[in-house]
């Protein structure tokens, strides 16, 4: 099947004998000894194991696991690693994962922070413990573009693992499976659920291996699994997700466009754009650049707060990948140990007409 039809039917398990054509929300915690396979929904549930399914399928991996948070799915990755292991992982990440890998496992596993981007940072790195490879592609919040490809051959030369959090580009416009990554990662918070109302993460994986068993174990065991309810809701919000992305990159090339070309915009961060540095790297390994574009304000943090304040259909809030468009001042969010430069805008481009945001855009600017 292709993508937009694998997404609307592959979700749909028949768990009701008047087979209705969206599935049922299962929200019993426990099942008939005997039955059939489930008995504990923290182990397993009919709505986990249709989007756990789905999943996989569209990442084209063997297997997937849901967890009740993005930062659930990639706390699961670190847990599995054997202690003393070294991790290689990108200087402008995701903030929330990032601060799981210094204060969760501080003293467990070592990490260094490099420029993904870069491929000789990325070598230089390399210990004779490195067990993991953590790539962002697009990353959070500087959209730069790690070479999927590449860094995957130098993880098989280590004999470690490399993940990917594809949260930004989604499958619709990238399969790191495809490019040689052994699991991707997803905060389904974000573009799966598309509409700011669905917390969960996601783990897929390449092959059913000891490693993915460890996943597994930590996802049972731990119990970070999200609600029958919530499996229901991504579900039904994957069905839209092809030609949600679709939107969202169109618009997202047409506001990078204008800031770029704004006086009081300083730079702007899209590799959809063919000036980025990461630009032919993302055009080889993506089909679509996405919908979140960062730019810098000239001035500084109290210029760039006064664009946020002056804006009407941009929401001052976190998160990403709704309908609806989000602004936020990444630097203030981060903390005082932030890279993120200070004077720095993320925006989550929504489907709002383009005229509306640009209207708008241009009135704060102004």
């Amino acid at each position: 099947m292709k993508f937009e039809t694998l997404t609307i039917h592959r979700g749909i398990q028949q768990t009701d004998s008047n087979r209705p054509i969206v599935q049922p929300i299962t929200l019993s915690t426990n099942f008939e000894h005997g039955s059939g396979p489930m008995i504990y929904t923290r182990a397993n549930n009919p709505n986990r194991a249709a989007l756990e399914d789905l999943l996989a399928a569209m990442e084209k991996g063997a297997d997937a696991a849901a967890f009740s948070s993005g930062n659930a799915a990639g706390t699961a990755m670190f847990q599995a690693l054997e202690p003393g292991s070294h991790i290689i992982a990108p200087d402008d990440m995701y903030h929330g994962l990032a601060q799981s890998m210094k204060v969760l496992f501080a003293g467990i596993h070592e990490v260094s922070f490099v420029d993904m981007a870069d491929l000789e940072a990325v070598k230089r790195a390399v210990r004779p413990n490195t067990r993991l490879f953590w790539v962002e592609t697009p990353s959070n919040p500087l959209l730069k573009i790690s070479d999927i490809r590449a860094i995957s051959d130098l993880a098989k030369a280590q004999g470690a693992l490399l993940a990917c959090d594809n949260t930004f580009a989604t499958p619709v416009f990238q399969n790191p499976i495809d490019l040689g990554s052994d699991i991707v990662m997803h905060s389904s918070t974000k573009y799966f659920g598309g509409h700011s109302d669905i917390l969960g993460g996601a783990l897929v994986t390449r092959e059913k291996n000891a490693f993915w068993d460890k996943i597994r174990a930590v996802q049972h065991i731990g119990g970070a699994v999200p609600s029958p309810t919530d499996c229901y809701y991504l579900v039904r919000s994957i069905r839209t997700l092809a030609y949600r992305m679709r939107g969202h990159a169109q618009h997202a090339m047409i506001l990078a466009d204008f800031l770029g070309q704004h006086p009081k915009v300083e730079k702007v961060f899209y590799p959809g754009l063919k000036h980025h540095p990461g630009h032919e790297i993302a055009a080889g390994q993506m089909s679509g650049f996405g919908g979140m574009l960062s730019f810098t304000v000239k001035g500084g943090a109290s210029e760039a707060e006064a664009v946020v304040s002056k804006l009407r259909l941009f929401a001052n809030a976190t998160s990403l990948g709704g309908v609806e468009s989000l602004i936020e001042r990444r630097a203030a969010v981060e903390g005082p140990d932030t890279k993120t430069p200070q004077n720095l805008l993320r925006v989550s481009v929504g489907l709002e007409h383009t005229d509306d945001l640009l209207e708008d855009l241009d009135h704060a600017l102004a």
